[in-house]
């Protein structure tokens, strides 16, 4: 999402250096890692960091952030979650997952592909094009991440939107009134779900650990 404020602190760092050492033993050529969380959890760091660390050992990595890819506009979304009801349509559902899959073919097959992007400041979206002949790693984040299909690695951080309000305040994503909460908890539910395909945690205190 372009303007969104990153705070990388050195808990990212560490986790992210576990996460490397398992690319690093699993890493096949067009390898996907998801990374799946609720809202101020500190996916986009992690995924910033992961990217960041493995262009430095010359292996290319792009990071996406499949929140771009909801169905409905920014604009938009509040308005239509009131209207069909928070309980019944926040989730997974609300990807666009013909539209992510089209962007893993296109990453697999090494050519050119325009994906969304949202601009956090004027709540638009905006279209980006990327060639991926040359990416060798495609680093996925998002609340809903690990559901994507043909993922070789899916991480999910261990946080909730009870534990992670300070981190969202200070990105300038909290809002204490009751609709917001009700979209948060509907949200806790959802991600919570996907908790059976993840391989790897990233526990409250931001230890990596394999599921059992």
């Amino acid at each position: 999402m372009l303007e969104d404020i990153l705070l990388i602190a050195d808990h990212h760092r560490r986790a992210a250096e576990d996460i490397l050492k398992v690319i690093d033993e699993k890493r096949t050529p067009k390898f996907i890692v998801a990374i799946s969380g609720e809202s101020g959890s500190g996916k986009s760091e992690l995924t910033h960091v992961i990217a960041k660390e493995l262009f430095k050992k010359g292996i290319v990595a792009k990071p996406i952030h499949i929140d771009n890819f909801y169905k409905t506009l920014p604009l938009e979304r509040t308005a239509w979650r009131r209207e069909q009801g928070v309980e019944n349509v926040v989730g997974h559902g609300e990807y666009d997952w013909n539209a992510i899959s089209s962007v893993l073919r296109s990453f697999r097959e090494g050519i050119r592909c325009e994906m969304p992007c949202v601009d956090l400041v004027t709540q638009r979206v905006d279209r980006l094009i990327t060639d991926f002949s040359e990416i060798e790693v495609l680093v996925i984040d998002g609340l809903y991440a690990i559901k994507t299909p043909g993922v070789d690695l899916a991480v999910m951080i261990d946080l909730t939107y009870h534990e992670t309000k300070k981190a969202q305040s200070s990105r300038g994503k909290e809002n204490t009134d009751e609709f917001r909460f009700r979209v948060l908890e509907a949200e806790h539910q959802a991600v919570q779900a996907l908790r059976p395909l993840a391989h790897l945690f990233v526990s409250k205190e931001y230890h990596v650990y394999k599921a059992s």
